[in-house]
């Protein structure tokens, strides 16, 4: 008996919110945000005004949707017998993760030295921005000489006690990422062991909070183009062309190597999912789209899951565990920045790192990214000092450096931070059984495509 196809056309929101994700669309947004904000940047906090309501939206979200999916996703995963392999899995990929990124953006920076032999103008104007910034008001930068070596930061065990939430709710509510993180694989592990009797409420209740949570995120994309030029607009208003003039080479370095990485990273999902070229492109325009919009690992992490188990047909039970669990934990685009930073400092004041100053540069920036965890904006940068306090750098006198051109490579951060963990999840995933599509289909519509009996 002939079976009967059925070819479902998109619906006129969806048109609409693969318009609002289009990369040309996005690109386009923040140019015409930055323009807006040079023009007229006494419309600076106008604009910031829709940035901060639309961030918060997403934050509100993204917790309750992140623990829900880790305590319901690890509760399947126990009682199916699949945990084990998959976390010894991602234990292994996330060492080899972090070691490549570091390394790879050591070597970048390395290749180019963006912080040394700056000419005379950028030496000036950072000068400028430090006697003018009211924190450093009291701080002598001494790009050539020898300066006092920085106060003591929190040490790796500190750290780590800092992750036992000793109240879930209070962590809850200060939105604490990392410490209710904790809390979800406890919680999770602990229900994987009690009879399905028992917790059959609790996974249904659980799977509601979840499908709830990424309806409201699939609805918070259509704004995406209007928040996105008014924050590249709020961005340029507030700081203006000077300071990124002044930290060009710094940010083309580091844009270098954040291109560099993104595009490993897309080879990576696109061999591991099978998928065409063009679908894989097509399956990270959101997500792409959500991080430069959110600046947001946590309030990406719908697009991202929906991306690989509906476009791309990577197991669900397997995604929904690992894309909190490594969004959470493999901070890549911190890791990346914080090496870049902490050498491209090391070269502003002309201290030469030998084998021993460059491991342990790159193993405190890995730690550093580990602790950024639910940080974001001015507290990430703040983080440099971490790394550069191992290094005897001195650090206070740069801080305002970064903070100027923090917006920008805050983006970049967080589209390396999505993308890459997508590819993380890819390769401790299994990869999905392709005979049933067809070349150019993704599995969200060959899904659609099937037979009715």
């Amino acid at each position: 008996m002939s079976s009967i196809t059925l070819e479902k056309t998109p619906s006129r929101s969806e048109r609409i919110r693969a318009l609002a994700v289009n990369p040309v669309v996005v690109i386009v947004s923040l140019a015409l945000g930055a323009a807006a904000g040079v023009l007229w940047p006494a419309a600076a906090p106008s604009f910031a005004f829709v940035g901060d309501v639309y961030v918060g939206l997403l934050k509100m979200t993204a917790l309750p949707f992140m623990v829900s999916a880790v305590i319901f996703s690890l509760q399947r995963l126990l009682r199916d017998g699949d945990a084990s392999p998959l976390i010894a899995r991602m234990a292994a990929v996330f060492v080899a993760v972090s070691v490549f990124v570091v390394v790879f953006s050591a070597l970048v920076l390395l290749a180019v030295r963006p912080g040394a032999h700056l000419p005379d103008g950028t030496l000036k104007i950072f000068g400028a921005m430090v006697s003018h910034d009211s924190a450093a008001s009291e701080t002598i930068m001494n790009l050539h000489g020898i300066d006092l070596p920085p106060k003591e930061t929190a040490s790796v065990t500190d750290i780590l006690i800092s992750l036992v939430p000793g109240n879930v709710f209070a962590a809850l509510a200060n939105g604490d990422t990392l410490k209710a993180l904790v809390f979800s694989l406890f919680f999770g592990l602990a229900t994987g062991h009690v009879p399905e009797r028992v917790s059959g409420a609790l996974s249904q209740s659980l799977e509601t909070v979840y499908h709830t949570c990424q309806k409201l995120i699939h609805w918070f994309a259509y704004p995406a183009p209007i928040v996105l030029f008014s924050m590249s607009a709020a961005h340029l208003g507030t700081s203006g062309i000077g300071p990124l003039a002044a930290m060009l080479r710094f940010v083309a370095t580091f844009f270098i190597a954040v291109i560099c990485l993104l595009a490993i990273a897309t080879l990576v999902i696109w061999k591991r999912s099978g998928c065409p070229l063009s679908v894989t492109l097509a399956a990270l325009r959101t997500p792409i789209a959500m991080s430069l919009a959110t600046r947001s690992g946590m309030a990406s992490m719908p697009s991202v899951i929906e991306s690989l188990v509906e476009r791309l047909g990577f197991a669900r039970t397997s995604v929904e565990l690992l894309v909190p669990l490594m969004l959470s934990l493999l901070r890549i685009g911190p890791m990346v920045y914080y090496a870049c930073a902490t050498l491209f400092v090391a070269q502003l004041y002309g201290r030469t790192l030998g084998v021993g100053g460059l491991g342990t540069a790159l193993m405190v920036s890995m730690l550093a990214g580990f602790a950024s965890a639910g940080m974001s904006g001015i507290v990430i940068v703040s983080l440099i000092g971490m790394t550069c306090a191992y290094l005897r750098l001195p650090f206070e006198a740069a801080f305002v450096l970064f903070v100027a051109v923090d917006p920008l490579c805050d983006m970049l951060r967080s589209v390396l931070l999505v993308i890459g963990n997508t590819a993380a999840v890819c390769v401790i995933c299994p990869q999905p059984s392709r005979a049933h599509v067809s070349a150019g289909t993704s599995i969200d519509s060959t899904r659609r495509r099937q037979p009715w009996r």
